[in-house]
């Protein structure tokens, strides 16, 4: 039996901080919070030097195809972060879905992927939850694809198009260049990663692989993203609480600092418990999916818990912030938002619950 290895390697802390460090410089709440104001959401500049400059972009890729070599625990590091600054760019979509559709497989999009010169999404709808049946919104044709596909993550932001589709011989994934497709984003509750309707009419696409292959890779996809984005939520958690400390800590109310009265102290702790309970979780999920056991188990049970860790968490942050958490100034309902949002995100935690009792062979 594989004993899960939950503490973060020296390499990965310091991953950590030269993420930490560019994520503070460049997308501090001010700065998020003017960029969701305008029609440019995502701050590509900043996704360049993080994919490209700081090489998380290709974590996951093995050296041989451009990338680094590393694993989902680095992922999940980088996650984390990203959690903590909801910062507005497509490393979900890019460097975790698509990126991970196309491992095993010898596309020559993998290391343009790892170099950060291309960005790409995963044609399925957000919600969509390891163990679905394969997408079948799109049918292709001799390598033309026509179908629309609603929901997808990071799509307005990506150059090319990871699509699975069905062929006349089954399950097929094909690469389709963006401006091939009507790319149209939907209101998004999360404003710092949008979602988009991708509409394919006639549209060439490039035959990545077929059969049992296109499934699994659309299964491995699903797995990966639904399990590392726990470290994303685990993020977010960090960030409510510690915010949240501060603030207590310097507000005063006859005479004495909020933060001290006992009930409020109560609360607090009750969420640095889930918080320390939804990082070994996320940490669980990440070791599994770098050493290949309990990938299953993992991800279930990393989405049923975290999840609702991460929403509670934020919803605490604009309670105890009063007034001012309820202003579009405090950045505390971005956090609530993408915390509601990846809540939905890869299964909601009922159905990974629902999951999870049939894998351990729970009765109802």
């Amino acid at each position: 039996m594989t004993s899960p290895d939950l503490l973060y390697s020296e390499v990965e802390e310091d991953l950590r901080a030269s993420v930490r460090a560019l994520l503070a410089d460049k997308a501090g709440p001010a700065a998020v919070l003017a960029r969701v104001e305008t029609d440019a959401p995502y701050d590509l500049e900043l996704w360049r030097t993080l994919a490209a400059d700081l090489g998380t972009a290709g974590l996951m890729v093995p050296e041989s195809q451009g990338g680094h070599g590393a694993s989902a625990r680095e992922v999940a590091v980088v996650l984390e972060e990203l959690g903590r600054s909801v910062a507005p760019v497509p490393f979900l979509g890019s460097a975790v879905l698509a990126t991970a559709a196309l491992l095993g497989t010898d596309s020559d999009l993998l290391p343009q992927l790892a170099s950060g010169t291309v960005t790409a999404a995963l044609a399925v709808p957000l919600s969509t939850a390891p163990g679905s049946a394969f997408p079948a919104a799109v049918q292709a044709i001799d390598g033309v694809l026509t179908g629309r596909v609603s929901t997808v993550a990071d799509a307005s932001a990506a150059s090319v198009l990871i699509v699975p589709a069905v062929g006349p011989k089954g399950p097929e994934l094909y690469a389709v260049e963006a401006s091939a497709a009507s790319v149209k984003e939907a209101v998004s509750l999360d404003l710092t990663r949008r979602v988009a309707d991708v509409v394919l009419e006639s549209a060439p696409g490039t035959l990545i692989c077929s059969g049992a292959d296109a499934a699994n890779a659309i299964e491995h996809a699903l797995a990966v993203a639904a399990g590392l984005l726990a470290s994303e939520q685990t993020g977010i958690a960090e960030w409510a609480l510690s915010e949240t400390v501060g603030y207590l800590k310097g507000r005063f109310q006859f005479g004495r600092p909020v933060g001290g009265f006992q009930s409020l102290k109560h609360r607090l702790a009750n969420l640095y418990t889930e918080l320390v309970n939804a990082r070994a979780t996320a940490r669980y999920a990440a070791d599994a999916l770098a050493g290949g056991y309990d990938v299953p188990i993992a991800v279930a049970l990393a989405q049923a818990r975290v999840a609702p860790i991460a929403v509670r968490a934020a919803e605490e942050a604009i309670q105890l912030h009063g007034g001012i958490g309820m202003t579009w100034e405090h950045p505390a309902h971005l956090y609530l938002k993408r915390a509601k949002s990846d809540q939905i995100a890869f299964g909601t935690p009922g159905r990974h619950r629902a999951r999870l009792a049939d894998l351990v062979d729970l009765p109802a």
